[in-house]
């Protein structure tokens, strides 16, 4: 797979990505993003190539929140190939994935410092996969996951921080990095020798420019659109 364009939109970068993915045998590509906000309620977003049928049965029945593979992704980065026993609290979910084709797949997470998700998966309607085919392909599989996370999630992430165009002063990010590591504002005022009311402004500032409720809101989704880096 070459380079991707920089300036590739979603649809081309994915397009990239699942015409890799044939290279490597599956025929079906999907990938899914997950940011750590709001806490109690993530968003998130899926691109895939699958039927629209499919797209719409998997929303529309809420798969997302019960698919083994994703709750495997969201607590470990180790490779998972699809069997009856992964799927095994998930009966009916797995019985119409395989009746619409999806019957041999492969899926691995990727989790950034910001504690942002994403997973590739690759899937077929037939031939299994072998340990000898795992053997081969593994590497450049796994190669594929990082490149689908970097290149997809630049695209990505913006629109699901709502934030297309944050920009902070030198000061502020200077602030929001001592603020991220715990430091109150007293604290920050003595290490940037300023004072605490000015210290308290440009986190008023940014928490303004964030859209945050309050400066640890606001230090999480700085650090997660790598402002803070």
């Amino acid at each position: 797979m070459s380079a991707i364009d920089p300036n590739s939109g979603e649809a081309e970068v994915f397009a990239r990505i699942a015409a890799a993915a044939h290279a490597l045998g599956f025929e079906q590509c999907a990938f899914g993003m997950r940011i750590p906000l709001p806490v109690t309620n993530p968003k998130f977003m899926l691109l895939n190539n699958y039927s629209q049928e499919w797209q719409e049965r998997y929303h529309d029945a809420g798969y997302v929140r019960i698919d083994p593979t994703v709750l495997h992704g969201r607590t470990s980065q180790a490779p998972l190939v699809w069997s009856d026993q992964v799927f095994g609290s998930a009966q009916q979910l797995w019985s119409e994935a395989q009746s619409v084709g999806l019957r041999h797949g492969w899926c691995q997470s990727n989790l950034d410092v910001f504690g942002v998700t994403s997973m590739l998966t690759l899937s077929r309607s037939c031939e299994a996969i072998t340990a000898r085919e795992l053997a081969g392909n593994q590497m450049k599989m796994c190669w594929l996951v990082s490149i689908a996370h970097m290149a997809l999630g630049r695209l990505i992430k913006p629109k699901l921080y709502g934030d297309n165009a944050i920009e902070l002063t030198s000061r502020e990010t200077e602030v929001l990095k001592w603020t991220a590591d715990g430091k109150t504002a007293s604290e920050i005022g003595d290490i940037l020798s300023i004072s605490i009311d000015t210290v308290n402004f440009h986190i008023k500032n940014v928490i303004t420019k964030m859209n945050t409720p309050n400066k640890a809101t606001a230090a999480i989704r700085a650090l997660a659109l790598g402002l803070l880096s």
